[in-house]
C-alpha cells in the first residue's frame, strides 16, 4: 500500500508548534525525576536513569531560544527519546501523532533557524508547524560535550553500591 504522507509527532515547545518525524522518535515518556549534577546547566537539564543508563535530557525550548532559561516542567511535560541517539528532549507537551500529506509539507530554508534545524513547514489547517530535523538540533561540538557529561554521569552511577 502506498504512503499517503509522513507521520509526525506534534509538540508544544513553549507555545511554539513543532514536530518531529515519527521515524526519529523511539519513545515518549512522562516527565520523570531527573538527576541534575552541578555541571549540568543551560539547556542540559539533567539525566534520566533509563535502566541504569544516564540519558541526557535537553530542554528543547531553551535550546531553540524560544524560552530564555529552562523553567519548571508543566503538568503535561514529556520526554521525547530519539531513535539511534542517547538523548531525550523535554517538551511542554507531546500533543498528537498525525500523518501529513506530502502536499502539506513545504521545505524550509536553513537561514534563520538554529543550526538549520527546521527542515520543513507543515500546513495543518490554519496552523503552520515547524518540522524539526533531529540530526541538526545539536551541533557536533554540543553533541561531544553532552556525551562527555553523560560519560561522567555513567561513571558516578557505576560508583554507587547496588541497593540492598
Amino acid at each position: 500500500m502506498a504512503s499517503n504522507g509522513t507521520a509526525y509527532l506534534l509538540l508544544d515547545v513553549a507555545g511554539t508548534p513543532c514536530a518531529l518525524p515519527r521515524a526519529a522518535v523511539a519513545e515518549v515518556l512522562p516527565l520523570a525525576d531527573l538527576h541534575a549534577p552541578p555541571a549540568a546547566g543551560g539547556w542540559l537539564t539533567g539525566f534520566l536513569n533509563l535502566g541504569g543508563t544516564p540519558v541526557p535530557v535537553i530542554d528543547l525550548a531553551s535550546l531553540l531560544g524560544v524560552r530564555a532559561a529552562p523553567s519548571p516542567a508543566g503538568l503535561y511535560a514529556h520526554l521525547v527519546l530519539l531513535r539511534g541517539e542517547a538523548v531525550a528532549y523535554c517538551v511542554d507537551r507531546a500533543a498528537d501523532l498525525v500523518t501529513v500529506p506530502e502536499t502539506a509539507i513545504r521545505p524550509a530554508g536553513e537561514a534563520g533557524t538554529l543550526n538549520g534545524c527546521v527542515a520543513a513547514e507543515l500546513v495543518l489547517g490554519e496552523r503552520l508547524v515547524h518540522a524539526l530535523a533531529p540530526q541538526r538540533l545539536l551541533t557536533a561540538q554540543e553533541r561531544a560535550r553532552v556525551a562527555a557529561h553523560a560519560r561522567v554521569a555513567a561513571e558516578r552511577l557505576a560508583a554507587l553500591p547496588e541497593p540492598a
